[in-house]
């Protein structure tokens, strides 16, 4: 194992004083697991191997076994749970974003953090995801999708033209900024040989700029999460506090969470003291009151007769479709502009044409709204089988699209004739 790099242990030694022999010795234990559970795809706990005690700030979240293999099964494709430390969990649990707002996520990949907030909005408001780096951001994409999300839009952007596009925008900002990564030395002690001293302040003028996009873009009376998954102060305390001099309209809220009180509103997790790896949290409140504006879209097309047709006819009571994203038919939520903008998508992707027929997409199949048409129950091999891209031998009076199940969470789409249901499983996600 890579050995923690001499001038970090000084410096802890430094910040921690009488608690620095206790705070090297936790590097010594394993790293903590943990999974939060989806409240739109509900499933027995029991069905998820190696599940331990609650975590007390996420009333989703639970500690994992470090033996198990939730993130190998099914359910996890499913989107039945996102597996996630326990102390990545914080900074959304501390946003608390509500039903109903316009929320978002600045630095987003690759989803654990949005997706717990999109959860606890339950598909009500907006919730703008954005990831500059594209193959990250397809990743973020990935698993919004999985998840179920359907009041999301996802962008793949640098911050800087989101602040001139949607300035006072949102009630609510998370940034879960690049940073040095001192809290994953312990769950992955290769990032320690990458560490060096100058690390932090190279950090931090990133961090600040990021800020000062993010600050743009907050209505006045909103509130901004600021975390970093690294403990030191010039990244965390200090970064903080020269973003509250530069805008002297913010300033740190207290907030409390069971297992995680923060008079300051500023909260270190460090992993002698909290169980979970090591990050930092602040909450920044903007003064004044305020709504969130941000101008409607109107450039996406709407959808021709021909496709709103066959649409129509694949399955009844199904999600009102309001535009076109390219090719695909889309069931929008409240959308700002995006022309001009990298969209990887956009609320509910139902579908779309090939030649004269209708193919439903994999996102209505997983969504929490899917569609009303009939259910195949599979067995944990036969769900193996189809998310790895293979037929499965079905009653031969069936035909037509259907839904393979798990637990009765739907996995994707299948279409059957002969006897023999056809994979439609997503040949991007299909696992050997």
């Amino acid at each position: 194992m890579n050995e923690l790099p001499l001038a970090f242990v000084e410096r802890m030694k430094v910040l921690l004083r009488d608690e620095a022999a206790a705070f090297l010795r936790s590097y010594e234990e394993p790293y903590q697991r943990g999974l939060r559970l989806n409240p739109l795809k509900p499933v027995d706990p029991g069905a998820i191997p190696g599940l331990l005690e609650p975590v007390s700030w996420e009333p989703s979240g639970y500690y994992l076994s470090q033996e198990s293999n939730a993130g190998a099964l099914p359910l996890h494709e499913a989107g039945a749970y996102y597996l996630q430390e326990p102390s990545a969990m914080l900074p959304a649990a501390v946003l608390a974003p509500r039903p109903g707002e316009k929320v978002l996520d600045l630095c987003a990949a690759p989803g654990g953090k949005t997706t717990q907030l999109a959860l606890r909005m339950k598909g009500e408001g907006l919730l703008v995801c954005n990831e500059p780096v594209p193959k990250r951001a397809q990743i973020l994409s990935r698993n919004v999708e999985r998840m179920g999300i359907t009041n999301a839009l996802v962008v793949s952007s640098l911050p800087a033209p989101l602040a001139k596009r949607w300035p006072g925008g949102f009630d609510a900002i998370q940034v879960d900024a690049p940073c040095s990564g001192e809290g994953m030395f312990r769950r992955h002690p290769e990032t320690r040989g990458e560490w060096n001293e100058d690390s932090p302040a190279g950090c931090a003028k990133r961090q600040a700029e990021i800020l000062d996009c993010a600050a743009q873009m907050l209505r006045p009376g909103g509130r901004m999460v600021y975390s970093t998954c690294t403990l030191n102060p010039t990244e965390n305390e200090d970064t903080v506090a020269a973003f509250c001099q530069r805008h002297p309209d913010f300033t740190p809220e207290a907030f409390e969470l069971p297992g995680a009180a923060a008079p300051t509103g500023m909260l270190t997790c460090y992993p002698h003291r909290m169980k979970g790896e090591g990050h930092f949290v602040a909450l920044l409140r903007r003064r004044g009151e305020g709504a969130a504006y941000m101008p409607a879209d109107s450039s996406l097309p709407k959808p021709g007769k021909v496709l709103l047709k066959a649409y129509q006819s694949f399955a009844p009571n199904a999600p009102v479709p309001t535009a076109m994203l390219g090719e695909t038919l889309v069931s929008l939520p409240d959308c700002p502009e995006i022309r001009g903008l990298k969209v990887l998508r956009v609320g509910l992707h139902l579908g779309g044409m090939k030649g004269k027929v209708f193919l439903p997409d994999h996102a209505w199949a997983v969504c929490n709204i899917p569609p009303a048409v009939r259910r195949i129950p599979l067995t944990q091999e036969q769900a193996r089988a189809y998310q790895a891209g293979e037929t499965i031998p079905t009653d031969d009076s069936l035909h037509g699209f259907v839904l393979p199940t798990l637990y009765d969470l739907p996995l994707g789409w299948g279409k059957i004739s002969d006897g023999i249901m056809k994979n439609h499983y997503p040949k991007g996600l299909r696992r050997p």
